[in-house]
């Protein structure tokens, strides 16, 4: 019986983040420029405040610029998003840790605070079992509101779903392994048996605590 490996998405398996990237392909820059600069304000105090005033913020920069995007469209450009994103942007150590885990037959998650229109495609292309992302509403019409439906799954509704996924599927009392690199993922590292710390900052980041790639897992240079 296998373990169970969940991975962050942004700044974990990839570079960076993919949110401004996404919006732009989808609505183009000149839009998402302009959303930015309206509510510059509330960005920078979301930077530094997190949790739910991020999750407003965030929401509220969703609905500036995808209100009213017809979903069919906005699923057809996360597809290609997603496969443009992970060519350019994947970090090959974490993949290859991925794939450690798959090949040990171990069940694997994407948990990510970003947009499941194209989460889900790149956790498909990564082989993993699932994907739980932050879903976006659609209204009667089949356009998207730009609103969460649900919440942002960052923080303790990402760990909230990772539960909820283990239990749905069977897997209460596996060894649970868990792969972040930012505050959001804290609580899910926390409540792992083995948290790793993927971020750039180490020891000066906020996950300093966690053990690093290369320190856990298979032996060799790249973990």
């Amino acid at each position: 019986m296998g373990d169970v490996a969940a991975f962050d998405f942004d700044g974990t398996l990839t570079h960076g983040g993919s949110v401004f990237d996404f919006l732009g392909a989808v609505a183009g820059r000149r839009a998402v420029l302009g959303a930015a600069v309206a509510l510059a304000p509330r960005l920078a105090h979301a930077a530094l405040a997190g949790g739910p005033v991020a999750d407003a913020t965030k929401e509220a920069l969703f609905v500036r610029v995808l209100a009213g995007t017809d979903a069919a469209r906005a699923a057809e450009v996360a597809a290609d998003f997603a496969e443009a994103h992970l060519t350019a942007r994947i970090r090959h150590e974490v993949r290859r840790r991925l794939d450690w885990h798959r090949g040990r037959g171990d069940r694997v998650v994407v948990v990510s605070a970003s947009p499941a229109l194209y989460i889900d495609v790149a956790a498909r292309r990564l082989e993993a079992d699932a994907a739980l992302a932050t879903r976006l509403e659609v209204d009667d019409t089949g356009h998207l509101t730009g609103r969460y439906e649900g919440g942002n799954c960052r923080g303790e509704e990402k760990l909230r779903r990772l539960r909820a996924w283990i239990e749905a599927t069977g897997l209460e009392g596996r060894h649970l392994w868990a792969y972040g690199n930012s505050r959001g993922d804290l609580r899910m590292l926390n409540a792992a048996d083995t948290g790793v710390n993927v971020g750039r900052l180490g020891r000066l980041g906020r996950l300093r605590a966690f053990p690093a790639l290369g320190t856990t897992g298979p032996p060799g240079p790249h973990g």
